[in-house]
């Protein structure tokens, strides 16, 4: 007989930060930058932790030199060469401390990251990153890697429940992806019914893991500033951004011209198109589970960064945090059924 769990979960639009009494006179009085110890790779990190998604019309080399003078992270996606990362670790060598490199979890694709890793020893971050982490071959996955690799530190995922993440943590990765079927260019819950509401995913994840002294990202479903605090105040350590970065100059793409606007494409990576461009189409066996997007051309990622940033500045002042790192103690959340005025719209 299936199970029916009927415990409210709740999505970022379902809450509100409830302010609180502060101390802080100025938005620039609040520090964005965490200090992290990973559990399994002994690994320091320090710096602005949001990230940008390993989406190949995000996680880009330029993203990441864009972000990077912020001290923000990306994941870079998996479809460069070991000679192009080579390339971009010689010309840059101090943006290494905030990326990843991605793989998936084929025997291709490890034997693509180990080329990377041999070609850039310096950097020290691995995203293994499949869209179902539920899979005994992902674990499996997991634990070759950590062996393989036993000073590093790996992010993996994607998955929405405690026990999952715990089999990770306890598998070898120090940093765990949560969200599935959230981001905006996915469809994973339109076509397979699955998923789950991605606050409550954040909190439930994030106690599991930091019980265990690991860390976790939100990824998927923040669509403005406020939405990136709210995975903050949940729990998240990371708060990973797709939709957020797409667009850009510094984004994927070329940039096409409409009656008069332009726009740049922005698909999920599995998409048809992403199919298509980097597998020959979609598999027989397999539905599509994203979609593909116009986004209207937003120029340089400078200035959205700094309004993201600017936003959460803001929430901590608001339930007085000073630091980044006190905003999930500082915050109490309220149930609401609007968000927004929305009559000029």
């Amino acid at each position: 007989m299936p199970r029916l769990d009927s415990d409210i979960k709740l999505d970022f639009k379902d809450v509100l930060f409830r302010p609180k009494r502060s101390t802080l006179r100025s938005r620039a009085d609040v520090d964005l930058c965490r200090e992290f110890v990973f559990r399994n790779s002994k690994q320091h990190y320090n710096g602005v932790p949001v990230m940008a998604s390993n989406m190949d019309t995000v996680g880009t080399f330029e993203m990441a030199l864009a972000l990077g003078q912020f001290d923000v992270f990306t994941c870079i996606h998996k479809h460069y060469s070991p000679e192009e990362w080579a390339k971009f670790a010689d010309e840059n060598p101090t943006i290494l401390k905030n990326v990843a490199v991605s793989s998936g979890s084929g025997d291709v694709d490890y034997t693509k990251l180990s080329a990377i890793i041999k070609a850039v020893p310096s950097v020290q971050y691995i995203c293994l990153d499949v869209a179902n982490g539920y899979s005994e071959h992902f674990v499996d996955f997991v634990r070759r890697t950590r062996k393989d690799f036993p000073n590093h530190t790996i992010i993996a995922g994607n998955v929405v429940t405690g026990e999952m993440v715990e089999e990770l943590i306890l598998s070898g990765a120090d940093i765990i992806k949560v969200g599935i079927g959230p981001g905006s260019v996915c469809t994973t819950r339109k076509k397979t019914g699955v998923g789950y509401p991605q606050l409550s995913a954040v909190i439930e994840c994030a106690d599991a893991a930091h019980g265990l002294g690991g860390h976790i990202i939100s990824d998927g479903g923040c669509t403005c500033p406020g939405d990136v605090s709210k995975a903050f105040g949940a729990g998240a350590d990371f708060v990973m951004l797709g939709g957020m970065f797409a667009g850009h100059d510094q984004s994927g793409g070329e940039i096409v011209e409409k009656d008069g606007k332009k726009f740049k494409t922005f698909y999920g990576m599995s998409s048809s198109t992403a199919m298509k461009k980097y597998h020959g189409g979609v598999k027989e066996y397999r539905a599509s589970e994203g979609k593909t997007v116009e986004v209207e051309y937003r120029g340089d990622v400078n200035s959205t960064i700094q309004d993201i940033l600017g936003g959460v500045r803001s929430t901590c002042t608001y339930v007085g945090a000073q630091k980044l790192k006190e905003l999930s103690r500082r915050t109490t959340f309220i149930r609401v059924t609007q968000q927004i005025n929305q009559i000029f719209n």
